[in-house]
């Protein structure tokens, strides 16, 4: 291998890159490997075979010629054998699906209805159902059609020609576009509504433009000239006053209860339009939102829930009492219902039943767990039972090849392409193996990945595994020099990041407390520190110190309160400002659980509990639920 190894190199030109290192046999394999990707990158196919024929044994030859396949779509022998060959690797069914791509490019239907899988893309199944037409196999596939007719997404391409049969069909109904059309509104799909219209005939078009006028302008739905004597014009109706909802609830309220007498409104409609108000009235921590909720005969679980929510925030515990009663069997049992059952029942005079519910509740390891424990002044809980590890577990899971796959991915530096084989190589594992890798990336220093993992074993109780002490120095140095505690800023990092320095999201927040862009220059202008690049948000050291900086200016913005400065960090402290808005003293509790957003709603629990739980970790001061949510005064 050596001597063939040499050759390649002297032929091309490349002795400094190719020097052969006398290490061990799998440092050789990653050095041809690169070398065998780089050849193929340079289009030297000849140099690529030759060097990819000795890496058989090396856990990353499946990938190395998938590369090459997916450029050599033709070679259909080939490609038939690595689907075999390696038919339990990630990359066989990445390659499935471009070479897929390509046989119906080429109308190659016979061999693309035979590896075709159901768990393909919406494209590939529009081809599949157009294979089968054309192959004869299925006549007319008009219900598959009917059935992906029904979304208010735009569909691919690749679904045009099985459309077009449905448009020719007489199947297609002005009832079917108009579900269409409606799913298209609520999506504020225009594309699509604009393209919907030209399949009416003029009167409905008519009809399409009236309710593309009232998406610009709802306000139209007041007006006298519009009249609701149909189901369809009652249809409109209600997504117009969706719309007006959103932007002038009390015209909205107005125009539901002068209009509801006078038109022709089927009973769905009405309990749509009275879910959408007393919801958005409730949002608004309006007073008359329990009663409106309350003309709802159906509730579902939003309905439900936010009828609790609205009696909370009035302050009303019998209505809280009878709202609890309104929850399914099961909803009843969960930690929050179970807290604020035991706070209206003390709050309606039932203290020993109240107490007896906060006792049971206190041995849960959760926000209100640790509320309940609070109150009957209990220890908190943390059932800590780490996962159990038999002899070599860690070293056989290891040593399977998806493991091995990850490992020399993590050797390569390619971070994105480990995590990805890492889910693929989960996803076939037994819960009880997934607990098992949970500790193998707890080892690789994995710590996101690790908690990740465990939560897809379903299982919690290994503290370590889920909340772990990484960067515990700098979080504790920069704590301690703003005056708070440690734990805060743990709890805000495991909510945000779950400690990965290189975590970004959706809308660019980066680093381990997922700071902006421009909140770090910020940042950076008032420590009086030369603002860098974006890219230092992912530097540790920088990121906690901006974040623990952030942090302590809401705290001080907001009086000291714990919880609602970790609101503002999550929401932003404008719209805390706004929630904050209230015309008598409010329980915190009762605060945090009547936010608006449910994502701010769900980051502040967790994010006090996180801290709880931290505080124990670090084997810290003693730090009590109730010092974090003191109540609220009137503002």
């Amino acid at each position: 291998m050596k001597i063939k190894y040499q050759l390649i190199c002297l032929l091309l030109g490349m002795s400094c890159f190719c020097r052969i290192t006398f290490g061990s046999v799998l440092d050789q394999q990653r050095q041809d490997f690169l070398m065998a990707e780089k050849m193929l990158a340079q289009g030297k196919e000849f140099m690529f075979l030759s060097l990819s024929a000795n890496l058989v044994s090396y856990p990353l030859y499946p990938y190395l010629q998938y590369q090459w396949l997916k450029t050599h779509l033709a070679q259909t022998e080939r490609i038939k054998d690595f689907l075999v060959t390696y038919k339990d690797t990630r990359y066989a069914e990445i390659l499935r699906g471009q070479w897929l791509h390509y046989l119906a490019d080429n109308e190659r239907w016979e061999e693309f209805v035979q590896f075709y899988q159901v768990a393909d893309t919406l494209a590939q199944e529009c081809q599949f159902y157009w294979a089968n037409y054309k192959l004869g196999h299925q006549p007319q596939p008009l219900p598959d059609a009917m059935r992906l007719w029904l979304t208010g997404n735009s569909l691919p391409s690749e679904c045009n020609e099985l459309m077009s049969l449905l448009l020719l069909s007489p199947l297609l109904s002005p009832e079917l576009i108009w579900q269409r059309f409606d799913l298209a509104l609520k999506n504020n799909n225009k594309p699509l509504t604009n393209s919907l219209r030209y399949l009416f005939d003029d009167s409905n078009r008519k009809t399409a433009d009236l309710w593309l006028q009232i998406q610009n302008k709802p306000i139209i739905i007041q007006y006298d000239e519009f009249l609701v004597d149909s189901d369809l014009h009652a249809r409109m109706f209600a997504y117009g006053l969706e719309k007006l909802m959103q932007s002038d609830l009390e015209s909205a309220i107005i125009v539901w209860d002068t209009k509801k007498s006078q038109g022709y409104f089927n009973i769905p409609v009405v309990q749509q339009i009275e879910r959408g108000l007393g919801l958005a009235l409730a949002h608004a921590r309006d007073d008359r939102a329990y009663d409106r909720l309350n003309n709802v005969s159906e509730p579902d679980a939003d309905v439900s829930e936010w009828k609790i929510r609205a009696a909370l925030f009035a302050l009303n515990w019998p209505q809280v009492n009878q709202a609890l009663a309104g929850l399914s069997a099961e909803e009843k049992q969960k930690p929050q219902w179970q807290y604020w059952q035991a706070r209206a029942l003390i709050e309606t005079g039932d203290m020993q039943q109240g107490h007896a519910v906060y006792q049971t509740l206190a041995n849960d390891r959760s926000y209100y767990g640790f509320m309940a424990a609070d109150a009957v002044d209990k220890p908190y809980e943390f059932s800590d039972k780490p996962v159990n590890l038999l002899g070599d577990d860690l070293t056989v899971l290891s040593e399977q090849i998806d493991f091995q796959v990850v490992h020399e991915f993590i050797a390569l530096n390619r971070d994105l392409d480990a995590k990805r084989q890492w889910w693929f190589a989960i996803n076939k594992l037994s819960n009880n193996q997934r607990m098992i890798s949970a500790k193998l990336a707890q080892q690789w220093k994995w710590d996101q990945v690790a908690i990740m993992t465990l939560v897809k074993s379903d299982y919690w109780d290994d503290l370590a595994l889920r909340f772990p002490l990484q960067y515990a120095s700098q979080i504790q140095s920069n704590a301690y020099s703003m005056n708070l505690e440690p734990a805060l800023i743990f709890g805000l990092i495991r909510q945000e990041s779950m400690l990965d320095p290189n975590a970004m999201s959706a809308v660019g927040a980066r680093g381990l407390m997922q700071i902006m862009p421009e909140t770090g220059k910020e940042i950076a202008h008032d420590l009086n520190i030369q603002w860098q690049t974006v890219n230092s948000l992912f530097v540790p050291d920088i990121n906690i110190r901006y974040g623990t900086f952030y942090f302590k200016r809401l705290l001080n913005q907001f009086d000291g309160h714990f919880a609602l400065a970790t609101a503002a960090y999550n929401a932003g402290p404008g719209r805390v400002t706004k929630w904050l808005a209230i015309d008598r003293p409010l329980p915190a509790d009762v605060w945090v659980e009547t936010i608006p957003f449910k994502e701010t709603r769900k980051y502040v629990s967790s994010v006090l509990a996180y801290t709880i739980i931290y505080q124990q970790r670090l084997q810290g001061k003693v730090l009590k639920m109730r010092e974090l949510l003191p109540d609220l005064t009137q503002h």
